[in-house]
């Protein structure tokens, strides 16, 4: 094995794991948020205004945070590239990633940190189906049996997954990735340019 071999083994294993990281954090984003009602509960039980405000803080701002490290993390996977040398299930995974995207910009620029708003419980809604598709995409696609099990227990179910869900199985899954990818791409740059927009609101006002 040569220096390129190696270079592109750690390569792959950074960025898988790198995925597979950001699916247990939109997991934790998602419980936190499903706690809002929880923290609240437990703020009421601080007494110094000050750790109140910083409990505030933290229990809105780490869910903010998973939800950044989620999307930029989908956002360096979800090319075409990357897709064809790693395993990641299609379309779920790319379709997780404008989900938290959207959950991500809801709770920003849209008023969603307040836990009895609307666009609280749509940002919750839309970790929730991000999180399902990660969930089934990862149990089912990513981490199917493998070839080995395949050998002595045939699958027509598993073996349709391997070759047609993965990204990096060639033809099926390839062209899938493709496809993914034309959607979802520019449904995140969509969302993105929808941001900047929000953020320009009021700025140069007196």
């Amino acid at each position: 094995m040569n220096t390129h071999d190696v270079a592109k083994a750690l390569e792959v294993w950074t960025l898988q794991n790198l995925l597979n990281l950001s699916i247990l954090l939109g997991i934790l984003a998602l419980g936190l948020a499903m706690a809002g009602k929880y923290l609240q509960a437990l703020e009421k039980r601080l007494t110094l205004r000050v750790s109140i405000e910083i409990w505030q803080v933290f229990s809105v701002l780490l869910v903010d945070v998973f939800l950044v490290v989620v999307v930029l993390a989908g956002f360096a996977v979800l090319n075409p590239d990357i897709m064809a040398d790693i395993k990641v299930a299609v379309p779920f995974v790319p379709a997780a990633v404008v989900l938290f995207a959207l959950a991500l910009y809801l709770r920003l620029f849209k008023g969603g940190h307040q836990v009895s708003s609307r666009t609280y419980k749509g940002a919750l809604w839309a970790m929730f189906f991000a999180n399902l598709l990660n969930i089934l995409g990862f149990t089912l696609v990513m981490e199917a049996p493998g070839e080995e099990y395949l050998a002595l227990h045939p699958s027509p179910f598993w073996t349709f997954v391997r070759a047609h869900l993965r990204s990096n199985a060639s033809p099926h899954g390839l062209e899938l990735a493709q496809l993914s990818f034309y959607v979802c791409f520019p449904l995140l740059v969509l969302l993105f340019l929808l941001a900047f927009k929000e953020s320009l609101k009021g700025t140069g006002e007196k």
